[in-house]
Order: C-alpha cells, then sequence, then structure tokens
C-alpha cells in the first residue's frame, strides 16, 4: 500500500469509509504492496517545478490547523531529491504562524493544483526552517527560481507520502503568464491582419487617385 493510504486511512476514516459504502475500495489499496516513504519520481518532480504557487498547511500547539499560500515564479519549489522539496522562505506578514508551528510539530500537508489542466497533487511531510545563513550550500541550491523578497528562512520539507487527486471539480483557470502565452499566436495574427488592411488601404488610395479627374 502506499504510505498515504497509511497515513490517511485513519480507524475514523474507516469507519466513515465503511457507512458510505466505499470501504471495499479502499481495502484493495490497503492490501496493495508497498512499504516505507513513497518516493517522488519525474512525474510528481516536473509537475512541482511547473507550479508558481502551493498551499502548505500546518499545526499548531492549540491543535488548530492553519493554512497558508505559498507562492513565487514556477520552480521556486525546488525538488532536491526524490524525497526532499525546498524553498527559499520570503519576509512576509512578519506573523510566522507556520514557522512557529513547525517548531511544535513538523508534520505538514502541501496542497499543488494546477488550475489550467486540472490537476492535483497531495503530499504529507516533515518540515523544517532554518534561518537563512544556517546553510550556505541549501541556500545556494534553492536560489534560484526563488521568490521575490528578503530571505529569512531556508524550509525542507522530508516528503513522507503523496497522491494524485481526481480532477473532478477543478475549476479551469489561468494565470496572467498563461493566458498571455495563449494569445500571442493571436496577437501575431492581429497584426498580420492590421499590416494587410493597411496595405489595402494604401492601394485603394492610389487606385482612386489615379481615377480622379483632373
Amino acid at each position: 500500500m502506499s504510505r498515504f493510504v497509511q497515513l490517511a486511512y485513519t480507524s475514523a476514516v474507516r469507519e466513515v469509509q465503511q457507512e458510505m459504502g466505499s470501504a471495499k475500495a479502499a481495502d484493495r489499496q490497503l492490501r496493495a504492496p508497498g512499504e516505507g516513504a513513497d518516493p517522488l519520481g519525474d512525474p510528481e518532480a516536473d509537475f512541482i517545478g511547473g507550479l508558481d504557487g502551493f498551499l502548505f498547511a500546518s499545526v499548531g500547539e492549540t491543535g488548530w490547523p492553519y493554512i497558508q499560500f505559498r507562492g513565487g515564479p514556477a520552480g521556486f519549489v525546488h525538488v532536491l531529491d526524490e524525497r526532499t522539496l525546498g524553498y527559499l522562505s520570503v519576509r512576509g506578514n512578519r506573523q510566522y504562524i507556520t514557522t512557529g508551528n513547525l517548531r511544535g510539530d513538523d508534520r505538514v500537508a502541501l496542497f499543488f493544483i494546477d488550475h489550467a489542466r486540472q490537476i492535483r497533487l497531495k503530499v504529507f511531510g516533515h518540515a523544517t526552517a532554518v534561518p537563512a545563513g544556517d546553510d550556505p550550500v541549501l541556500a545556494q541550491r534553492l536560489a534560484s527560481p526563488r521568490s521575490e523578497g528578503t530571505v529569512e528562512h531556508l524550509v525542507s520539507i522530508r516528503v513522507e507520502a503523496f497522491a494524485w487527486n481526481c480532477p473532478n471539480h477543478i475549476t479551469p483557470r489561468f494565470s496572467q503568464r498563461e493566458v498571455d502565452d495563449a494569445l500571442v499566436p493571436v496577437r501575431d495574427r492581429l497584426a498580420r491582419l492590421e499590416q494587410e488592411n493597411a496595405a489595402l488601404r494604401a492601394e485603394l488610395a492610389a487606385r482612386h487617385d489615379a481615377v480622379r479627374p483632373d
């Protein structure tokens, strides 16, 4: 079985699955072979590396979960190896809720979603956030690309498990970059048509002048 299933299918979850009629399907997942942490492969690395943001969930000492959006240029979350993700955390609103939560409980959940392609990836892991100057080698590995701003922490996530989610109910949305890229051929076509239109107007004006009586 996948590590994600092991962690996600708690006894309470199994009880609900039984009530809702999905227990047999869950049983098949639990019987599937597999052990240890789920290693990231090329599909996961390519997907994560192509996104410009994700949701980061941590748990505070009160037991309440906290979700934060982290964004940057595509690829700012680096896949360091098959079990490790990392990125540079830059200065924000200076509440440091996520950073503080990690000191009490390093378990986190990451949610990566591509609205345009209607794909999502869920990740369980153990995260650390250390001051930017503590590990110059890691800081250099995460330096490009990175989010703009003053770097404060180096965040590393040791991946414990992941699962691809179904595309149901993901509303297609497109970033400004994606819209601009899609419109390039349209804009090129419009520019050519405007040039052709201008040339035709000039030709008609010349013909009109040629037949105009003195």
